[in-house]
């Protein structure tokens, strides 16, 4: 399998709007992050995408993306759903409705927010969209993927995290916006090849995992590898922090393809 990073900001990207930091003017452009979001493909060429923010046609449209099989939602925060209009040239293409799965606070999110999608109509062009309610966390599949979502709390908000075992052995972990996982979640992360999880910035945070708590969990469950994602223009500099960290642990950017 291979997980693409289409995002690797935080729900005001980086640069930040008329932000005068040092990382915002940065000329590097792994200091350029969009909201955070995954596209992870298996060898059949299936692809599933991991949240669908704002950013969502540009990131398809710069990695040429014309099919997805499934979209998984963390949760129904706008950076992590505010693309859902623009799945439309894919109902068209693919001929069918979107798969999406979320637990059902996202779920009852999506109904509020994006009303217009799920109410019984004759309109046509509006998005085509399945929902799959995950609260029970079973397992699931899609194409050569059994998926099992992970329970963690965004503050106050429950949300999840995803585990794709691919057919023939290879598996990833993907986790953002959390701050707290309860011990029995943690035994999903055990015997990873790739472990992808949060962390804001250095400093402690009230709803998102620090760096230090998130190389934490990766000593923790000890991943073939481990990239780091939903950062800040506050974490610092790419190359800086990078050098940092252990050599299995990397912070991910905009547009880095990992094979696991």
């Amino acid at each position: 399998m291979t997980i693409t990073f289409l995002g690797t900001g935080t729900s005001q990207g980086v640069p930040v709007i008329a932000c005068p930091c040092d990382v915002c003017h940065s000329d590097d452009i792994h200091d350029k992050r969009l909201r955070t979001s995954a596209l992870i493909s298996d060898m059949a060429g299936n692809n599933v995408l991991i949240d669908i923010g704002p950013d969502f046609r540009a990131q398809m449209l710069s990695h040429n993306v014309c099919h997805l099989e499934a979209i998984l939602i963390t949760h129904a925060h706008r950076d992590h759903v505010g693309g859902i209009d623009d799945i439309r040239p894919l109902n068209w293409i693919q001929k069918c409705n979107m798969e999406v799965y979320a637990n059902t606070p996202a779920i009852n999110s999506l109904k509020h927010d994006y009303h217009y999608i799920f109410e019984e109509h004759v309109y046509p062009g509006l998005p085509e969209v399945t929902l799959h309610d995950v609260s029970d966390c079973a397992p699931f599949s899609v194409g050569l993927f059994t998926i099992t979502p992970i329970r963690g709390m965004h503050k106050d908000l429950p949300v999840l995290g995803y585990r794709l075992d691919e057919q023939g052995g290879r598996s990833m972990a993907y986790i953002t916006d959390m701050n707290h996982i309860d011990e029995l979640e943690m035994s999903i992360l055990d015997g990873l090849n790739l472990l992808v999880i949060n962390a804001l910035r250095k400093q402690k945070h009230f709803s998102h995992f620090c760096l230090e708590e998130a190389l934490a969990i990766v000593s923790r469950c000890a991943p073939g590898e481990a990239y780091i994602t939903h950062m800040s223009h506050e974490m610092g500099f790419h190359a800086e922090v990078e050098r940092s960290l252990a050599s299995n642990v990397h912070l991910a950017y905009d547009n880095l393809v990992v094979s696991v």
